[in-house]
């Protein structure tokens, strides 16, 4: 019985360093996703809006050199 708690005991003492692994692993891959989105998408979303009102700039600048 004794060697049963034993391993029982061991076993826990593993998932608890498993758990801690996998919550750090968890927590790099979130903040990959955060960074991967603020370098990515967010500037398409600011050139998406920006870009209109660049163009529209550059016309009226050039409108009558073109």
């Amino acid at each position: 019985m004794d060697e049963v708690l034993k391993k029982l005991e061991e076993q826990q003492i593993k998932i608890d360093a498993m758990y801690v692994s996998v919550e750090k692993l968890r927590k790099y891959f979130l903040w990959t996703l955060v960074i991967t989105i603020a370098t990515i998408v967010l500037p398409i979303i600011i050139m998406m809006i920006a870009l209109p009102f660049m163009m529209s700039t550059i016309s009226n600048a050039y409108g009558g050199l073109l």
